[in-house]
């Protein structure tokens, strides 16, 4: 591919991507289910779908979203890699509908789950969200890159951090490593959307920038909010919303921004 010699860093970020390819039959839940039933809260496993189970953004079919938002990317090794990226996001929405089965035995309750966007607010707010930016014909593409920078930066952000802190518990471990996995790719398609926009030549105002991230801090804590209601998990709703603080800053530098909340790494 010849235009592998014009952008060698996209072209290997492409590469990574390959390297770091994992499928869903990788996972092991053998374990998980008795904790579910013995060593979780009921608080715990009333809202821990919130974090483990329900990050499909911004539409069951997330997958067409996304690759029809960026179809105008010329590049060649962009597109290599936001194929690739499609794929990957199969996965994932295989693993998380293998945790529903997995841990959710009641039919009806499966079914409010397989259908959040419609039925779990704060979830809905996300989608709605990302679904505005990512598909507004209106937009620049420099523009929707950046919102979708956001969903995959910013709207997964508390969720990785929640199953992280199970982890640390010794629990789930087939749950934790399908996060570890997740996180590692969401990280990766980030970090893209971030190097992809700095090769742009025509990018919006810091402003314009500043705005969509900080309006994306915001739908994040108002899902926390409900998340964390009572502090649900054993976690505290006012330390996250610092996290996401902090992880809404380093996406800001990597856009070419200067830091905008300030918040150092709070957990």
């Amino acid at each position: 591919m010849s235009a592998v010699h014009h952008t060698p860093q996209i072209w290997a970020f492409y590469k990574k991507a390959q390297s770091s390819f994992w499928i869903a039959e990788e996972l092991d839940f053998s374990r998980d289910l008795e904790h579910w039933r013995y060593k979780l809260t009921g608080d715990e496993r009333l809202h821990l779908p919130h974090f483990g189970l329900l990050r499909r953004l911004p539409t069951p079919s997330s997958t067409t979203t996304y690759s029809s938002g960026f179809l105008e990317v010329q590049l060649p090794e962009a597109r290599c890699f936001y194929a690739f990226q499609a794929m990957m996001e199969n996965v994932h929405s295989e693993v998380y509908a293998l945790l529903i089965d997995t841990y959710i035995q009641d039919a009806q309750e499966r079914v409010r789950l397989f259908r959040a966007i419609e039925t779990i607010p704060c979830v809905q707010r996300k989608a709605e969200w990302a679904l505005r930016w990512i598909q507004d014909p209106h937009s620049s593409f420099a523009v929707r890159l950046v919102a979708f920078a956001a969903v995959e930066g910013i709207f997964f952000s508390s969720s990785f951090a929640a199953i992280f802190w199970l982890k640390k518990r010794g629990l789930m471990p087939g749950l934790a490593t399908s996060n570890e996995f997740i996180s590692r790719d969401e990280g990766l398609h980030t970090d893209f959307a971030c190097l992809l926009f700095g090769h742009l030549q025509s990018r919006p105002p810091p402003s314009v920038i500043q705005t969509i991230i900080t309006d994306a801090v915001d739908v994040e804590k108002a899902f926390l909010a409900d998340a964390l209601a009572n502090r649900l998990l054993g976690m505290n709703e006012k330390l996250m919303s610092r996290y996401v603080e902090f992880v809404a800053d380093r996406l800001l530098v990597a856009l070419g921004n200067e830091k905008g909340l300030l918040r150092p790494q709070p957990l």
